[in-house]
């Protein structure tokens, strides 16, 4: 049964009457055309459903893609070391963990920053809601999964937007690589932006997002 929901995902968006909506890939989340993986939470991959139900543009934000893990193939990843930390300090006490990956995540270690406990506190409640087993075997595919032929395929426009000072995915193991991957990509660095941008720079994200799609529109008229 649910592969079935992953197959017919066309059917559904004609169904319900949502063509021209946007669908969001989120942690892991899968949707019938596409599915991409990121770290704890962020939305990393958007669609827009065509008049077929199909995907007219793609967005990372944040994104893990290519991979993260360092590799005779990969030498810019990072170490299996820095994810085996990662499920011990899940599997010790995922809690506190949660509690003090809000601040790289956010960027709340950073002088200056003005990242709110509310934030922080939302971060911790979001990780905490998730199961244990699919917080830790997460680690794994966010760190292992190897998205560089799914990029080769992408066909339609994509915007990749990165901050060079995200803590969680290095920007020179990611969006450095994916945009130089992905054919006709639009790269956006932002300047000290951290990896959970799309809450501290929400209104700058949405800005962005709805300038790229406006502006695909406007050509296609």
């Amino acid at each position: 049964m649910p592969d079935a929901t992953l197959v017919t995902t066309g059917t559904l968006l004609l169904t319900l009457d949502l063509i021209g909506t946007f669908v969001f890939a989120i942690s892991g989340a899968a949707s019938g055309v596409k599915s991409r993986l990121d770290v704890f939470g962020v939305s990393i991959l958007a669609f827009v459903a065509g008049n077929a139900g199909g995907v007219t543009r793609d967005v990372l934000i944040g994104a893990v893609p290519p991979v993260m893990l360092k590799s005779a193939s990969n030498p810019g990843g990072l170490p299996i070391d820095a994810f085996d930390q990662i499920r011990s300090a899940v599997l010790t006490d995922r809690a506190q963990y949660f509690k003090d990956l809000s601040a790289p995540f956010y960027g709340a270690n950073r002088p200056g920053s003005n990242v709110s406990q509310g934030l922080r506190d939302s971060f911790w409640l979001q990780g905490m809601l998730a199961g244990q087993k699919a917080a830790y075997d997460c680690i794994k595919a966010f760190s292992e999964t190897d998205f560089t032929e799914d990029l080769k395929k992408f066909d339609v426009p994509t915007l990749i937007i990165h901050g060079d000072d995200d803590q969680i995915v290095p920007i020179g193991a990611s969006a450095m690589l994916s945009s130089k991957i992905v054919k006709g990509a639009t790269l956006k660095v932002y300047p000290g932006a951290p990896h959970g941008m799309c809450s501290t720079l929400k209104d700058k994200v949405n800005a962005e997002l709805l300038q790229f799609f406006q502006k695909r529109d406007q050509a296609a008229a």
